[in-house]
C-alpha cells in the first residue's frame, strides 16, 4: 500500500521569501533596516503572538543598524525585511498578546509566522552553540546576515548545522500500523519511530537500521513521504513509510522504547478523533502526537486511506 501526505507539515509551510541573495549583499540587506521588522525570540524559544501571527516590532527599536547577532529571516510580500534576535519578551499590557512556544502551540501560527519562527529558532539555536571554532577553539563572529560564522584568525567559515533524522510509519500493507512509546513518555502516548542518520548512511538505510534497533522488525519497501524542519535544536525530520511483518516479534534492543504494538486503522482513527496528547485524549487507549509534528500528519494520512 502506498500513500501520500494529505497536507504540508505545519513547520514546512512557506509564507515569506527567504531572499537568500541578500545574505551576501549585506549593503542591500542593511539598506532595508529602517523599514524592517524584528522578531524577538527568548531563551526558551518562545515568541509573542497575536491572532495567529507572530508579533513583529519595528526594527529601529533595536538601533540604527542590525545588531551583530541579528539574523536575516527573509522578505515579506510587501517588500519589508524581517530579522530575528534573541531577546526577553515584554508583552504589551493593552493588547491581546500571548507568549507561545512553537513546539507546543505551532498549529495556531499562520504560514508566514510558522516559517519565520522556525527559521529564527533554528538559526539562533545554532549561533548559541557555535560561538567558538570547532577546529582551534577561537571565537567566531557572525557573517552573511547571520547565516554563517567566521574565524577572524584563519578565515574559516562555519554554516548552520542541520541534524537529519528519519521518522517512519511501519504498516503491514493493509490496515495495521506500528505505534511505540518511548521510555520517558507518559502512559498511552504513542507515535511512530524515528532516529538520527549516521555518517555514511542514506535515509533509507537509516530507516531499516533504526526500526531494527528500536523494535526488532525487519522492514521493506521504504518510501519517502515528506520532510519538516524541527528546530529543537536543529533537526530536519525526513518522513517515510515501510512495510513490516506482524508475525515478527518485537525486541527492544536499544532501550529507547518501552512498548510497541500493532494498531488497526479503526483504532487509530478513533484516537485521532479524540484529540492529541495535549488535550488528554479522553479515555482512548492511545494518545497521539500533536499537529505540529510531521508524525501527526503521517499518521493522519495513513489513517485516511480506505
Amino acid at each position: 500500500m502506498s500513500f501520500r501526505l494529505r497536507n504540508v507539515p505545519l513547520l514546512s509551510r512557506v509564507g515569506a521569501d527567504r531572499a537568500d541573495a541578500l545574505r551576501t549583499d549585506i549593503d542591500a540587506a542593511v539598506a532595508g533596516w529602517p523599514d524592517a521588522l524584528l522578531l524577538r525570540v527568548d531563551r526558551r524559544n518562545q515568541v509573542l503572538i497575536s491572532g495567529g501571527q507572530a508579533v513583529l516590532n519595528d526594527a529601529r527599536d533595536a538601533g540604527d543598524a542590525p545588531p551583530q547577532d541579528a539574523v536575516f529571516l527573509g522578505r515579506l510580500a510587501d517588500g519589508r525585511h524581517v530579522w530575528g534576535i534573541r531577546s526577553d519578551l515584554q508583552p504589551p499590557e493593552d493588547a491581546p498578546v500571548e507568549v507561545l512556544d512553537l513546539r507546543r502551540t505551532g498549529d495556531v501560527f499562520d504560514d508566514v509566522s510558522a516559517q519565520l519562527v522556525a527559521t529564527a529558532t533554528a538559526l539562533l539555536n545554532w549561533h548559541d552553540s557555535a560561538r567558538f571554532s570547532p577546529v582551534d577553539g577561537s571565537p567566531t563572529t557572525p557573517v552573511k546576515a547571520g547565516w554563517g560564522r567566521i574565524n577572524p584568525v584563519t578565515g574559516r567559515e562555519e554554516f548552520p548545522r542541520i541534524d537529519p533524522a528519519v521518522i517512519c510509519l511501519v504498516h503491514d500493507g493493509h490496515d495495521r500500523a506500528v505505534l511505540a512509546r518511548q521510555t520517558l513518555w507518559p502512559e498511552r502516548l504513542f507515535s511512530i519511530l524515528a532516529g538520527f542518520v549516521e555518517a555514511g548512511e542514506s535515509f533509507e538505510s537509516c530507516v531499516v537500521r533504526e526500526i531494527a534497533e528500536e523494535i526488532g522488525l525487519t522492514v521493506t519497501d521504504v518510501e519517502y513521504l515528506g520532510s519538516q524542519p524541527w528546530p529543537f535544536p536543529r533537526s530536519l525530520m525526513v518522513g517515510f513509510h515501510a512495510v513490516g511483518d506482524p508475525e515478527q516479534e518485537f525486541s527492544f534492543n536499544d532501550g529507547e522504547i518501552a512498548e510497541a504494538g500493532w494498531f488497526t486503522r479503526a483504532e487509530i482513527r478513533d484516537a485521532l478523533d479524540r484529540g492529541d496528547w495535549g488535550s488528554g485524549g479522553g479515555d482512548s487507549r492511545l494518545l497521539l502526537p500533536g499537529s505540529i509534528s510531521i508524525a501527526r500528519e503521517i499518521i493522519e494520512s495513513w489513517a485516511a486511506q480506505d
